[in-house]
């Protein structure tokens, strides 16, 4: 099994390289990701100039990695299209350093990374995690490989792509792992303004609203101590993608508490 590891938050993230360290337990693991923080960046794909990349020292020994002067969807066309050779069977992006939950998908670099991994072919997972939690990310990492262990085994019938969310809990104390849908308007946007002296600007805030009332979607399941897991853009009828879940989630934490103890 190869894998392709990438995300937004830049080729030095303590998030990428937690997940690397997991991966290469089970699969070939190839690295690359943007050199730089690119949260928020969205779909994002640079067309009116050239990419540039570099081979990168990497964090975990052994692992072929690659920077790239671009965004998150830039690396993972890039590794696609030219660096990788041979077939990649998952990608995985990740893991985030935040949550990636209802709306906040459609500008989060995590998931369209992931996005682009899933529209050329490939299994995908975004894995995201809260913010300042080391234990959180040895979870997401975790649970991201025995998915992908059993991606591996039964391959689905069609593309899967997956949002993960962890919340920031000690193992013992999440509730459960709950397949869900997307929050609908979990963020509120605002604008604020200042001076420097010399003229006016302005910042742009994105902030969660509080914690959600539909039991079915990946904001309440988080609030609630669950793991979410999130299908995106499946072309799978409801009842075949439903099963597919259901096998790839079944007594997933049991073994996740059981392979961190």
């Amino acid at each position: 099994m190869k894998i392709l590891v990438t995300n937004d938050d830049g080729i030095t993230a303590d998030g990428l390289w937690w997940l690397v360290r997991e991966l290469t337990g089970i699969a070939e693991v190839v690295v690359v990701a943007p050199d730089r923080e690119q949260s928020a960046t969205g779909t994002s794909v640079t067309l009116w100039e050239p990419l540039r990349t570099r081979k990168a020292v990497p964090l975990v020994p052994g692992v072929e990695t690659y920077a790239v002067e671009g965004t998150p969807s830039d690396s993972v066309l890039l590794a696609l299209g030219s660096l990788i050779k041979g077939k990649i069977d998952l990608v995985v992006s990740g893991i985030n350093w935040g949550m990636n939950l209802g709306d906040d998908i459609y500008i989060s670099g995590t998931v369209s990374a992931a996005l682009q991994g899933y529209l050329h072919g490939c299994p995908a997972l975004a894995v995201s995690s809260e913010r300042n939690s080391e234990p959180c990310f040895q979870t997401a990492a975790r649970l991201a490989t025995l998915m992908a262990e059993r991606i591996a085994a039964s391959p689905p019938p069609n593309n899967l792509f997956l949002n993960i969310n962890v919340p920031n809990l000690p193992l013992t104390e999440i509730g459960r792992i709950q397949v869900t849908k997307l929050a609908n308007e979990s963020h509120l946007n605002t604008v604020t303004e200042g001076n420097d002296g010399k003229r006016n600007y302005y910042w742009l805030v994105r902030r969660r609203q509080g914690k959600g009332h539909d039991r079915n979607t990946d904001a309440w399941a988080v609030d609630h101590g669950n793991i979410s897991v999130t299908p995106l853009f499946s072309s799978l009828p409801a009842k075949t993608l439903s099963l597919l879940l259901h096998n790839l989630c079944a007594g997933l934490l049991e073994k996740l508490t059981g392979s961190t103890v």
